[in-house]
């Protein structure tokens, strides 16, 4: 559809417009998957409607164990963003290690950016991370997507183009005192750049993939990378150390038209070695899975809270210990390992469901993963990724033998509209044999924290305190 014929909808396809620059980086929509592995059979779009309930008429179903006397009630809770660099991959290392598309469904990544398929101890060791106190874990679940293919095109103005670039705020971590005033006056020039940027796209023909990339995005990488490199000198005169800053210089266009491809296509034709092995991305030239489709939905909150144990203190986790939540081929593998991750703002306490929540007007649709926090004291990984570590019972006691660690609860809220989620629009990545049900939602953590993180981590959930980093 051309851009004078009326308002693009929401696309079946995901869309890649991609800077013109050595790294790719893909913000929103911009997602770049491997078509290396098997991708299955291609299912129908959507889930089925009888998978959406409304949670209002859902029965209490939360009962959380009383704390006893020696419990530990802190919580730890680490800022690691929303995936602001567009971090996506159809990857597993934990489940499928070295195998390109082995989830056949996309991840949503946050921590560690470097995670794919090749992901190893030392990699992930020596990688950057998103997390504002320099916790190189990696948190990963399936994305959510909205897709209103079966709606009518309606008339009206067309799509507009904007120019999106990575946050460097969110990398800059304590900057000192001397160096601030600097720092803030580079963060509002980069903020200057996108707006005289955003202002030349809009003079232009935005179809054009010469326009777009030698007039527009290569121009401003090229401003972005002197202002960037500014705010690194200052940070280093103040003896901050800073790493990897420069990869945040290439920005993108989304505008949500089909006309994306054709410039991401051109880019990457002109600049073959556009997505870089180590940044998170697979290369490809596909854009998505089959049956996940739709428009990708970033959370508007991404919680990482870890807790204590309602029976005792809690020991720290070995790095690199791997924790899997949920079962991503519940269809295949039974209930045993599933977890009822679905609910709503405002009924976290009270209602955990394995369907998609309906949600009354003010609230959101919201998923928690509670993983397993008993550890076995030996390994760090299992033949089937669960014996290692499991859950405590109803009262939060850990089996004999098992030792209690921080329990990590991944908390995502998404702004979904109520339209969708009564008329069954919404739905998570899944394997095409799981058609988008709703209890194989899953995650996945690797923990590569320091033993400094680690060990606060643990002194604040021991001693009842409410830590935020």
């Amino acid at each position: 559809m051309t851009r004078n014929q009326g308002r693009h909808r929401f696309s079946r396809r995901t869309k890649l417009t991609a800077g013109a620059t050595g790294l790719a980086l893909t913000i929103g929509l911009a997602v770049a998957i491997s078509s290396a592995g098997d991708q299955g059979t291609a299912q129908a779009d959507g889930a089925d409607i009888s998978l959406f309930v409304d949670i209002t008429k859902q029965a209490r179903n939360v009962n959380t164990p009383r704390p006893q006397r020696d419990a530990s009630t802190g919580t730890f809770t680490v800022d690691c963003g929303r995936n602001e660099n567009g971090h996506f991959n159809p990857d597993n290392f934990i489940a499928q290690p070295g195998v390109r598309n082995g989830a056949q469904h996309l991840h949503d990544y946050v921590g560690n950016v470097s995670t794919d398929a090749d992901s190893t101890n030392e990699s992930l060791a020596e990688a950057d991370t998103t997390c504002k106190n320099g916790d190189k874990s990696t948190y990963f679940w399936p994305v959510v997507r909205i897709d209103r293919e079966n709606e009518e095109e309606e008339p009206g103005e067309p799509a507009k183009a904007t120019v999106e670039c990575p946050d460097l705020r969110r990398k800059l971590r304590n900057v000192p005192q001397r160096a601030r005033a600097e720092v803030d006056r580079g963060l509002q020039a980069l903020k200057d750049q996108v707006t005289q940027a955003n202002q030349k796209l809009q003079s232009g023909n935005v179809d054009d993939a010469n326009f777009v990339n030698n007039q527009v995005l290569r121009p401003l990488r090229n401003q972005r990378v002197g202002t960037i490199v500014q705010i690194s000198q200052a940070m280093n005169r103040a003896g901050a150390r800073t790493r990897n800053l420069l990869r945040l210089s290439p920005c993108t266009v989304k505008d949500g038209d089909a006309a994306d491809a054709q410039v991401a296509e051109e880019q990457r034709a002109a600049e073959p070695d556009a997505v870089e092995k180590g940044e998170g991305k697979s290369a490809s030239d596909e854009n998505e899975l089959p049956g996940n489709e739709g428009e990708i939905q970033r959370p508007e909150v991404v919680d990482l809270t870890f807790r204590g144990s309602p029976v005792g203190k809690v020991t720290a986790m070995p790095q690199f210990l791997r924790i899997l939540y949920g079962d991503a081929k519940v269809t295949t593998n039974g209930p045993k390992n599933a977890r009822n991750s679905w609910t709503c703002t405002g009924f976290e306490d009270k209602v955990l469901m394995n369907k998609y929540p309906i949600c009354p007007q003010g609230s959101k649709v919201k998923r928690i993963h509670d993983f397993a926090s008993c550890w076995d004291g030996k390994n760090t990984d299992s033949a089937n990724h669960r014996d290692h570590i499991v859950y405590p019972d109803q009262n939060g006691r850990c089996p004999q033998g098992f030792t209690a660690v921080p329990q990590l609860r991944i908390s995502l809220t998404y702004n979904i509209p109520r339209d969708v989620q009564v008329n069954g629009q919404y739905a998570v990545d899944a394997f095409p044999e799981e058609e988008h049900n709703p209890f194989s939602d899953h995650d996945d953590f690797a923990n590569v924290m320091g033993e400094e993180i680690m060990n606060r981590l643990v002194d604040c959930v021991n001693t009842g305190k409410r830590c935020k980093e």
